[in-house]
């Protein structure tokens, strides 16, 4: 973690947690309002992020984005659970489920097991 905290205060603007109460809050937004974001320290180490609204829908934005283009993978299971499901739900799934039970297993010396076998 000691790497990242570096790069945050080169990337972003600092103030000291000891500025932020010296200047109070009038201080902290016109940084906010010019810079986007103020990043506030304690020790030079970042405690808190203060972003202006504009950067924090950005942010958000950015964030439903991300969502979107990455698949959901419950989502895959749930649609081949229910796939599964349709297929037990079918009007001959009765008698398919007979017929596979009344064949004989050829096994070949291979374990057969699962949708792979």
């Amino acid at each position: 973690m000691a790497a990242v905290l570096p790069k945050i205060q080169d990337d972003y603007p600092c103030a000291p947690a000891s500025s932020v109460k010296r200047d109070g809050w009038r201080g902290v937004m016109r940084t906010v309002t010019e810079k986007g974001r103020l990043v506030v320290t304690n020790h030079r180490a970042p405690e808190a992020v203060i972003l202006s609204i504009e950067e924090y829908r950005k942010l958000m934005d950015e964030l439903a984005a991300a969502r979107q283009a990455t698949p959901d993978p419950l989502q895959a299971l749930r649609q081949q659970f229910d796939q599964r499901l349709a297929s037990l739900q079918a009007d001959d799934a009765g008698e398919r489920l007979r017929a596979l039970m009344r064949a004989p297993a050829t096994l070949n010396g291979q374990v057969k097991a699962g949708t792979g076998y």
